[in-house]
């Protein structure tokens, strides 16, 4: 009968499953995002905001693969960093 409490793994040609890549920190993503935006000539704060309010990703320029980008990383990890730096430089 079969086990079924364990997870199975299955190593195929005895080669290790490689680890996916570390997730791109929130701030970097900021920072290179904030740079394309400026780079062609928009208003980086308000291009953010309209994203980080509705979700659209058209807000943000295609411009370094600046959007690609912005989407690896959750809006809500996005709004934590941004009140975290906010409370730890204002406060």
């Amino acid at each position: 009968m079969a086990e079924y409490k364990n997870t199975q793994f299955i190593n195929l040609s005895g080669q290790s499953i490689p680890s996916p890549a570390p997730a791109m920190d929130a701030s970097e993503v900021i920072k290179e995002v904030y740079e394309a935006l400026q780079e062609k000539g928009y208003n980086p704060v308000t291009q953010l905001v309209g994203y980080l309010l509705s979700g659209d990703p058209t807000y943000i320029t295609n411009h370094k693969k600046a959007r690609s980008l912005i989407m690896k990383v959750e809006r809500d990890d996005i709004i934590s960093e941004l009140v975290v730096h906010y409370i730890n430089t204002r406060l």
